[in-house]
């Protein structure tokens, strides 16, 4: 059992905050909180929000620090996590800090691509997928960070989305490669970006394609939820397709779950198979039925 803290990074009314988190139980969380006179409104479901004032009390009292990617893993392997979708605050400040990872110093490029994944229409091809592909990945690749390449392709694969499958994919890539030859990354990068980009089209990496492998099972990884987390997947896909009638509707994604199921491989790395296969499976299957 153990606590977390990760740095005071988060800016918000005047200072910058830390996230607290058990590996454990909520229980423990409240009753470390509590002793370290954390008052209760600072709980957010599944995390306390500190002021960086605080910060130094917290490890003295026997918070481990760790870097926010670490403690979200954390957070997730406890099974406390509330998913994106559930949680009342805005995504912009989590999101802001994985791009600075993978390309700081282009601000006006994320605020473009924030907006894409914030359209009205979206409603799971939204800023809460692209979330959970990243939080996949860090799970994919951890304990090493996932390659910049495959992060970024991660942000733009559907950067462009009007519901159209293949042609979002091609003019998602074309996107990538303009805004990311503008902002001076090596030809070599973006054109792996846009490779990979476009492979989300199908999912079908080649045999020792690594990163496409990452990439897609990232982005399938919806498929291993949880039934109630595989039930909001389902309602928002039906969603982004609201202007489809039910029998039509009916008919296509159930040429879509079927394709899915032919995938052999649906996951390509290891982990993935570990993680998602035997849940995505009996959630697909379960769906046809």
């Amino acid at each position: 059992m153990a606590v977390y803290v990760d740095p005071p990074l988060w800016p918000a009314h005047g200072t910058h905050f830390s996230h607290l988190v058990s590996d454990t139980s909520l229980e423990e969380l409240h009753t470390f909180a509590a002793a370290a006179g954390i008052s209760g409104r600072a709980f957010d479901g599944d995390h306390y929000d500190v002021a960086e004032d605080r910060y130094k009390d917290l490890v003295s009292a026997g918070a481990i620090p760790v870097e926010g990617r670490v403690l979200v893993r954390k957070l997730i392997d406890s099974g406390l996590r509330i998913p994106a979708r559930r949680r009342g605050k805005a995504l912009r400040v989590p999101l802001l800090n994985r791009w600075n990872q993978a390309l700081p110093g282009h601000d006006a490029l994320f605020l473009d691509l924030l907006d894409r994944w914030g359209e009205e229409h979206r409603k799971y091809h939204g800023r809460t997928h692209l979330l959970a592909v990243l939080e996949a990945l860090d799970l994919l690749c951890d304990p090493a960070d996932p390659p910049r390449t495959v992060v970024l392709a991660a942000w733009f694969h559907d950067a462009v989305y009007r519901g159209v499958a293949g042609q979002d994919e091609e003019e998602s890539a074309r996107l990538a490669e303009d805004r990311l030859r503008h902002a001076g990354l090596p030809a070599a990068e973006v054109d792996e970006v846009v490779r990979l980009v476009l492979m989300t089209a199908d999912h079908r990496p080649e045999p020792g394609d690594d990163g496409g492998a990452l990439l897609s099972d990232a982005d399938l990884s919806v498929l291993g939820g949880e039934p109630e987390a595989y039930a909001r997947y389902l309602a928002a896909v039906r969603e982004d397709f609201a202007h489809i009638g039910d029998a039509d509707f009916a008919a296509g994604r159930a040429a879509v779950v079927r394709r899915l199921l032919q995938l052999d491989p649906l996951f390509h790395t290891d982990r993935a198979r570990g993680l998602w296969l035997e849940p995505a499976r009996r959630n697909l299957q379960g769906e046809l039925a």
